[in-house]
């Protein structure tokens, strides 16, 4: 429950919730907050943006890996999973994370194709384009599910890319190597 507007609050390093000042625990957590430290101040920024939490620590670490999966298929999560040291050792969040980045990659390369043709032929393009863009919809769709469902579903030739760039073979499957 947060804490009355006029009171001043205090976020917990531990969860984020907010409390009073006054609290010695965090209602959240249980955590203690007395012996929390103030952050050090950071040179070059305002002290009243300092304060500010765009999420509480260590949430990105909460996360269970098939969402983490789900995440990765949204593009940005992808390349910050992939910067994260929990997640760039996890196989599964990893090969999501590329099969999304070389997903996306073809997929604008056919969208460039496709309206650089469409300056020449509109007729003809403009109903492609269209189940283009239902065909990349449905296939987002899928891979979410797939991802939340725990399932290593590779796509022809991007997932086998993605494969090679988790640097182990997926469940299930033999490496060309060991035959």
């Amino acid at each position: 429950m947060p804490a009355a507007q006029d009171t001043p609050t205090l976020v917990c390093s531990s969860c984020g919730a907010e409390t009073r000042v006054t609290a010695s625990f965090c209602p959240n957590c249980g955590r203690d907050l007395r012996q929390s430290i103030p952050p050090a101040p950071i040179a070059g920024v305002p002290a009243q943006t300092q304060s500010v939490r765009w999420f509480a620590p260590g949430v990105l670490d909460r996360i269970p890996d098939n969402i983490a999966g789900m995440l990765a298929y949204l593009l940005l999560p992808a390349i910050v999973f992939l910067l994260l040291p929990r997640y760039r050792q996890n196989r599964f969040v990893r090969f999501h994370s590329f099969q999304c980045l070389f997903t996306a990659g073809v997929l604008f390369l056919v969208h460039v194709f496709l309206g650089v043709l469409l300056k020449f032929l509109p007729l003809v393009v403009l109903p492609i384009y269209g189940l283009l863009i239902l065909a990349d919809a449905t296939l987002l769709l899928l891979l979410l599910v797939k991802a939340y469902q725990h399932e290593f579903f590779k796509l022809p030739v991007v997932g086998e890319l993605a494969e090679q760039r988790t640097g182990e073979c997926l469940p299930g499957r033999r490496s060309k190597r060991s035959m």
